[in-house]
């Protein structure tokens, strides 16, 4: 397979591809114009010089000797010698269609001799304009008749340009500025060429760190050259905020996994424990035994679902919002933890709005901040629940007045399978993980509120408020 051109000589290709055109088109402009421009000399000069004759004619007098013309072959002598022809110009005198006369400047080619011109230009009774293809190219000419009184033989007076060499100029000019500009065009190659690796050299540096970044090591970062800041500098920095996400990402899920195999791996070998000194013929044994083993298994099943439930957090359609009566989803919450322990359920207030939100999932991140409550204070101690809107935000929250949160563990909590030290520490530690899942997919947030031995509250921070 051929190798495709790099970006660089794609870059190169397309500039030379635009210097090259534009240098055509100017070219091609400023050559019709030269040559425009000569036509129009031409023929401005074709009828200076005929204007010239009529005014050698028109008295009838000799210039030269102040006598009266004989013939008109004396006019045509006259006429010829006495003007001075211009470079790539030449004057001709028919008598009766014959030639007589011609100026003396050097022409490529005689149109003396050349008897079709002669036909075309020598016997023309009205003043004729017009081109003729010589053997040295295009002619312009201007052939006007001449009479005199008292002669009855036909002359005419010919002014002729010889085109092709009077355009010569232009044609040279052309050719010099292609000339300089296949020399500009090789100058414009070298600095497109240095310019296109400066402006690439940070995606050489993209490619460069994508390279160097395994599985194992994700620490690689772009350069962040100086300079202004424009889009290559745009570009390097959101590369670089793209792998620290993808770091933080995959730094997390390896916690994660570490995390779950290590949560997993403890139900795992209290079950294989105690199956390997099961002693069959003992039916307490057994008992005993196959309610352990439904115990744990009942435990894993439970943190499976929980982690099932954190790694559809992260996809769009894990929240279904919809506009929500909060004062009745408040009381219907109050009346569902109720259920969970002998405590002192407190519904301290109900906020009376409407709010976009899934009620579902707002529910099992109540439930599981209540449970988690319940399980860290004792019977008759006070749990509190409510709502209120704060700020354009909606709150609900759930406080105790249990032992509360050590100030060393407050971060530490809402991580995946973190528990606080403790008598009630028991669980896989996702519950508080899955509640702040809940509250980030509904582009809110959760607060704790502790002091130790005085309880703590934890708030959900909603957006989405309609008064």
């Amino acid at each position: 397979m051929a190798r495709r051109p790099t970006a660089r000589t794609r870059i190169v290709g397309w500039v030379l591809l635009l210097v090259l055109a534009s240098l055509g088109i100017v070219t091609l402009v400023t050559w019709r114009l030269l040559v425009a421009e000569t036509d129009e000399r031409m023929d401005e000069s074709l009828r200076a010089e005929v204007g010239e004759f009529a005014r050698i004619t028109e008295s009838g007098l000799d210039p030269a000797t102040g006598l009266r013309f004989a013939t008109v072959d004396e006019v045509l002598r006259t006429a010829i010698t006495y003007n001075l022809a211009r470079p790539n110009e030449k004057f001709l005198g028919y008598v009766d269609g014959t030639f007589r006369w011609e100026s003396r400047q050097q022409a490529p080619v005689l149109l003396r001799e050349d008897a079709g011109f002669t036909a075309l230009a020598g016997g023309v009774t009205a003043p004729v304009g017009g081109t003729y293809d010589s053997a040295a190219g295009e002619v312009r000419y201007l052939a006007v008749p001449v009479e005199l009184a008292g002669d009855p033989a036909r002359a005419v007076v010919v002014v002729a340009y010889f085109a092709d060499q009077e355009r010569a100029f232009a044609d040279r000019a052309a050719l010099l500025m292609l000339l300089v500009g296949v020399g500009t065009t090789v100058l414009v190659a070298a600095g497109a060429w240095l310019v296109a690796g400066r402006i690439l050299r940070p995606l050489r540096a993209v490619t460069a760190t994508a390279r160097s970044i395994t599985d194992t090591d994700l620490s690689g970062r772009i350069p962040v050259r100086d300079g202004p800041d424009d889009e290559v500098g745009e570009l390097t920095r959101t590369v670089n905020a793209m792998l620290d996400r993808v770091e933080a990402g995959v730094d997390a899920q390896r916690r994660f996994v570490d995390d779950a195999g290590h949560e997993l791996r403890t139900p795992i070998t209290i079950v294989r424990g105690h199956l390997e000194v099961l002693d069959p013929a003992d039916p307490r044994d057994v008992r005993d035994t196959v309610r352990l083993v439904d115990d744990e298994l009942d435990r894993m099943n439970g943190m499976v679902t929980d982690l099932l439930l954190l790694a559809k957090a992260e996809q769009p359609e894990f929240v279904s919002p919809r506009e929500v009566a909060v004062a009745e989803l408040t009381a219907e919450l109050f009346d569902k933890v109720r259920g969970l322990g002998d405590r002192g359920w407190v519904l301290e207030t109900a906020a009376d709005v409407d709010a976009v939100l899934d009620p579902q999932r707002v529910t099992q991140a109540v439930v599981a901040l209540a449970d988690n409550a319940t399980r860290f204070t004792r019977p008759g101690d006070r749990i509190a629940l409510g709502s209120q809107v704060s700020g354009g935000e909606l709150r609900l929250w759930v406080a105790d007045s249990g032992p509360g949160v050590a100030v060393e563990d407050r971060d530490r909590v809402f991580r995946r399978f973190a528990r606080a030290a403790g008598p009630h520490s028991e669980g896989a530690g996702l519950g508080l993980s899955i509640v702040d899942a809940i509250a980030t997919a509904h582009g809110g947030r959760v607060l704790l509120n502790s002091v130790p031995g005085r309880g703590a509250t934890f708030t959900l921070v909603l957006p989405g408020v309609h008064a």
